[in-house]
């Protein structure tokens, strides 16, 4: 018999126990294994060069706060059973099972209608007839079909361990020390109130500070441009490729990448997600090494570029970018490279990209106050008022390659 009583030492939060057999078994599962070939951040560290980490370090920190989350509100008084414990906890560590290569980098690449959710809940599916149904109840969480609506917040929901996980280690990673949110506190002050995951009053300003740094880790790490630049870069060269797949037979790429490129999934299928699953960041970076030599003139300057860091320039504005400006830009390249107007439009890109502190149609953050009554955050603080939360802030991303020559 293996020992299945298994501890982790993790950087972010220390010794990490392993909490019983079902998870140790889901550990040691080729699935969840391969989060370990899959960055968290995707390109991000070519702006941050220690964020190194992977979707399996994530899962791993977002499952140890669970665990002491249920604890804190087993404390608390609130029945939550060991059989509804397990399954949380595989729900949490099981959360990121759809990521393909470089996470959200190429998220709409692989299944162009459906989410890394969609995609997370048919492998979670596959496991569950691989453990013989003991996921069912898992899978009744993640739906949100369980009757117990709460367990569903923990894993999805405003105050999520996923949340919580990921700006710590992040920010942690990152050197960002903005994204640094006192997740112990929070789970401290957790409660639940008509079935409803709360906060207590105590822990106010450990929410205020959770949504300011969620706010300000996205403009400084996830949408940086030069990150974002490079995100956009990878996107445009895997369409590129895809293109000359359908011309080019001999193409060279792992069989699973070729599946993708020569016939886009549309709809998450068996043999899509056989291919699916083979995938992970060092097919990508394969295949880039090789197309830098592709007599595609497009497709090897692209490769080159993320290869060798030369990234996208991009500029950013509050409003739209001119058309003549865009025009001017495009119209250089073409002319300083020879090359066509349609592939000149692989090497630029101009998006809207927005963020918000606070969703009014999520659900919301309750506080709970010793007399036992609630109010939402935006009721409760008197730091935020609702306008400030929910106000759409947008900014206009403009990349385009940096001819050099």
């Amino acid at each position: 018999m293996a020992n299945k009583k298994k501890i982790i030492n993790d950087p972010v939060f220390g010794f990490i126990t392993i909490p019983g057999e079902l998870l140790y078994d889901l550990l040691q599962h080729p699935l969840v294994h391969r989060l370990t070939r899959i960055k968290q951040l995707g390109l991000t560290s070519y702006v941050y060069p220690g964020t190194q980490h992977t979707r399996f370090q994530h899962s791993l920190g977002a499952l140890h706060l669970m665990t002491e989350a249920i604890k804190t509100l087993q404390s608390k008084g609130n029945e939550i059973t060991p059989q509804e414990a397990d399954a949380v906890y595989a729900a949490i560590l099981l959360h990121d099972l759809g990521h393909g290569p470089f996470s959200h980098t190429l998220e709409d690449f692989f299944f162009s209608q459906h989410s890394h959710e969609d995609v997370g809940l048919a492998l979670l599916e596959r496991l569950n007839h691989d453990f013989n149904g003991k996921l069912s109840l898992t899978l009744q969480i993640v739906r949100g079909t369980y009757q117990k609506k709460f367990l569903h917040e923990l894993v999805s929901g405003q105050l999520d361990m996923d949340r919580l996980d990921y700006l710590r280690r992040d920010s942690f990673f990152s050197g960002v020390t903005e994204g640094n949110i006192g997740s112990a506190r929070i789970i401290k002050m957790l409660n639940i109130k008509n079935d409803k995951l709360v906060v207590e009053a105590k822990g106010i300003y450990s929410i205020e500070n959770f949504l300011m740094s969620r706010r300000l880790m996205y403009w400084q790490v996830y949408l940086h441009k030069t990150a974002y630049a490079a995100e956009i870069m990878l996107h445009k060269t895997l369409q590129r490729a895809r293109y000359v797949a359908q011309q080019d037979s001999s193409l060279f790429a792992s069989p699973s990448l070729l599946y993708f490129l020569r016939q886009p999934a549309s709809e998450i299928t068996d043999e899509a997600l056989d291919h699916f699953i083979n995938l992970d960041d060092s097919d990508i970076w394969v295949a880039l090494k090789a197309w830098c030599h592709h007599p595609d003139k497009v497709l090897s300057l692209l490769s080159n570029g993320i290869v060798n860091r030369k990234i996208f320039k991009v500029e950013v504005s509050h409003d739209p970018f001119p058309e003549t400006y865009t025009h001017t830009i495009c119209a250089n390249l073409q002319h300083q490279l020879q090359l066509s107007e349609q592939e000149t439009n692989y090497l630029v890109s101009c998006k809207r990209v927005t963020n918000n502190l606070y969703k009014k149609d999520d659900t919301a953050i309750d506080i709970l106050f010793g007399d036992g009554t609630t109010k939402s955050i935006t009721q409760a603080s008197d730091m935020f008022d609702i306008d400030v939360l929910s106000k759409q802030i947008y900014k206009y991303y403009y990349c385009y390659y940096r001819n050099e020559e």
